[in-house]
């Protein structure tokens, strides 16, 4: 039989490009986001493209209960998950006191809770799996602009690498992808205008997703695709954290 896998977020950018990567090597998907009329049409293209079944579950995961609600449904739809893949997130521009608490609660809610209990949920009794989260090299140093942002993928990559060490002498791999920039809907939703950000190198959603798939099923902790990326990170390793506050608020718009 086909494994199957969940992948969150899944209606648009790199939880889009994902859902293909893994319909491509073969993959049965679950779909899920908010958008049902983009989720339904992804999932009838992977079908006809792949020949793999995509079940599209439009759910709202900011809702308190949407985790139990999600797997409940799993289990009433009889399906039994191989992969578990944390893309949903969001970003929130601005200076943190100036901003709308109740978005940074659910930057918060998507980008750590949700992910957090998902996984809880996938790992609870499991002898074997895999699970994917999409952090970001944007989690290695502070972010200026985007303190809650950066913050959430600090935790997402500090966690999974974590994980994938508890896990490392069983057949559960955890994994962290960790793009920089990507060109996705993320700055125009985060509110980003004309931030230099967008204007720095970028990934395409569809090279991030083949880069996570092919360190997945390597078994490797923390995949950073593209050199450019992994040179950053080397060097933030090194850098004084002064300096990389200041190069984080120039590059997210700052001066």
């Amino acid at each position: 039989m086909a494994p199957t896998t969940l992948v969150t977020g899944a209606s648009a950018g790199i939880g889009r490009a994902l859902a293909t990567e893994f319909a491509r090597h073969g993959h049965d998907l679950v779909l899920v986001a908010r958008r049902e009329e983009r989720l339904r049409s992804l999932a009838d293209e992977l079908e006809t493209d792949y020949g793999v079944d995509a079940t599209a579950i439009p759910i709202d995961l900011t809702d308190d209960d949407a985790p139990d609600r999600l797997f409940d449904s799993l289990d009433g739809r009889g399906i039994s998950l191989d992969t578990l893949v944390n893309n949903v997130g969001v970003g929130v521009y601005g200076r943190f006191g100036e901003g709308d608490l109740a978005d940074q609660r659910t930057q918060l809610r998507l980008n750590v809770d949700v992910l957090v209990e998902l996984t809880h949920r996938f790992l609870d009794g499991r002898s074997r799996g895999q699970v994917l989260n999409v952090g970001s090299v944007a989690g290695f140093t502070p972010g200026p602009l985007l303190a809650g942002y950066y913050a959430s993928k600090a935790y997402v990559n500090s966690f999974s690498e974590a994980l994938a060490s508890e896990y490392r002498d069983t057949a559960i791999d955890v994994t962290v992808v960790c793009p920089g920039p990507v060109d996705t809907e993320f700055q125009e939703r985060a509110g980003m205008g004309d931030s230099t950000v967008a204007q720095v190198f970028s990934h395409t959603p569809d090279e991030v997703a083949r880069a996570a798939y092919d360190g997945l099923q390597a078994g490797e902790a923390v995949v950073i695709p593209g050199l450019p990326m992994k040179l950053l990170t080397l060097f933030l390793r090194i850098c004084p954290r002064r300096l990389r506050r200041w190069g984080a608020r120039i590059v997210n718009g700052g001066r």
